[in-house]
């Protein structure tokens, strides 16, 4: 959990039973006005009404291949880890859209349109880059090295996080862009009207994107 003026934002795994413990009890300490959540309309929507495998064949005309590959491998791994660890992967923002409602607060989406980031990674992603990514993930390169341990029922620790996130960036640049840079800039600007607009903003994020929003907050700053 980080602090900067009246935002404070947690950073979360998807799957992890410690995610949801931690922003239940965020929401009943801070008691925010509101509660922003790291994900678009259309992700909100199907995780609250618990839809499985949104992206039909027919989004590859809007996203392109390689950005349907990618959700599609990404939502068959998070069901497979979710189901291993007994916790539906999203289940921290499902809660905290919970029980912010049942707390009085208002909710905000704050990520980028998932078509948006999805043709992005298209586009920008080279068919090197993503053949390099998934013999990585084959390989086991993460798992492999020793000083990355990771427990999937908890939010993995904030140094391994960073070492996983120098891993993607210098092998996968445009993956990284992406991904995290793009998103990061896209939620913190989201953020800063908020911060503009409301006493006490609790936001609801993957682990690992903290630091860089809360830096992209802080040149937006300046720039205003």
């Amino acid at each position: 959990m980080q602090t900067y003026k009246n935002l404070v934002l947690i950073g979360t795994s998807h799957i992890a039973r410690q995610s949801i413990e931690e922003v239940e009890a965020a929401i009943r300490k801070i008691k925010p006005e509101i509660v922003s959540l790291e994900l678009d309309k259309a992700r909100f929507h199907a995780l609250m009404n618990k839809e499985v495998g949104r992206l039909k064949l027919s989004h590859v005309r809007i996203i392109g291949f390689k950005g349907y590959l990618f959700a599609k491998f990404g939502e068959f791994a998070e069901r497979k880890l979710g189901n291993f660890v007994g916790v539906s992967p999203g289940s921290e923002m499902v809660k905290a859209a919970e029980m912010g409602k049942e707390n009085g607060c208002k909710i905000a989406l704050i990520d980028q349109n998932i078509e948006i980031t999805l043709k992005n990674f298209s586009k920008e992603l080279s068919w090197k880059e993503k053949f390099n990514f998934f013999v990585d993930l084959i390989k086991g390169l993460f798992l492999k090295n020793k000083n990355i341990k990771i427990n999937l029922n908890k939010v993995p620790d904030k140094e391994v996080v960073k070492e996983l996130l120098s891993i993607v960036k210098k092998r996968y640049p445009n993956f990284y862009k992406v991904l995290v840079e793009d998103r990061n800039k896209f939620m913190a600007k989201k953020l800063f009207v908020l911060m503009k607009n409301y006493k006490s903003i609790l936001g609801v994020i993957g682990a690992g994107h903290e630091e860089e929003i809360i830096e992209e907050i802080k040149k937006l700053e300046k720039a205003n």
